[in-house]
């Protein structure tokens, strides 16, 4: 009993007595390139180059940027779809929350939100901080980052933009910090 070449080209099967390839085994042959992440020859159908029955080059391999498979190559059509899953995983893994553009926050000094109760620091290249902008001595919302402090105006109490700490009273309690994430160019406020 004579055995299939697992490497062979599928062929779509042909329509009864008619010697042309039936629609049904031109659809199940490019189902299997497609699951197979390779390109074979097909037969051409509904008038493509050449005779009907005569093979005609097309690419079957699925497009996107996935490479062809080839026996023994060791590629994969769930390896070559990876980076593109990866990339929308990213989208949607970006944090959520109050958040600055990161070029916004200079080095040394930092940024008040308008639209949330933080200021986001960054004491050195590259290390971003959070802190609440409410003032711990009377609730004052804080006025301005400079010089490495961040300023409540209505005391003039000053806080470290590195770590919140009380630099000038009339405050005597820091001011509460938050974690950071920095996700493509944007600082966010995550915890």
């Amino acid at each position: 009993m004579d055995r299939p070449d697992p490497y062979a080209e599928p062929r779509p099967a042909l329509e009864s007595g008619s010697g042309h390839p039936s629609r049904r085994g031109v659809l199940r042959t490019a189902g299997i390139v497609v699951l197979s992440g390779g390109a074979v020859l097909t037969l051409a159908a509904c008038g493509a180059e050449g005779q009907a029955g005569d093979p005609v080059p097309t690419s079957a391999a699925p497009s996107g940027g996935a490479t062809s498979a080839t026996p023994g190559a060791g590629s994969s059509p769930r390896a070559s779809a990876s980076p593109s899953r990866a990339a929308s995983s990213q989208a949607i893994k970006a944090p959520s929350g109050p958040s600055v553009t990161a070029s916004r926050v200079p080095v040394g000094g930092g940024v008040i939100l308008d639209d949330a109760d933080y200021v986001i620091t960054q004491p050195t290249k590259g290390t971003y901080k959070a802190f609440s902008k409410i003032c711990t001595h009377q609730g004052c919302k804080v006025g301005s980052v400079a010089d490495g402090v961040i300023v409540c105006p209505c005391h003039r109490s000053e806080f470290s933009i590195v770590d919140g700490s009380v630099r000038r009273p009339p405050a005597t309690k820091p001011l509460p910090g938050s974690k950071t994430t920095v996700s493509g160019a944007r600082v966010y406020v995550t915890g």
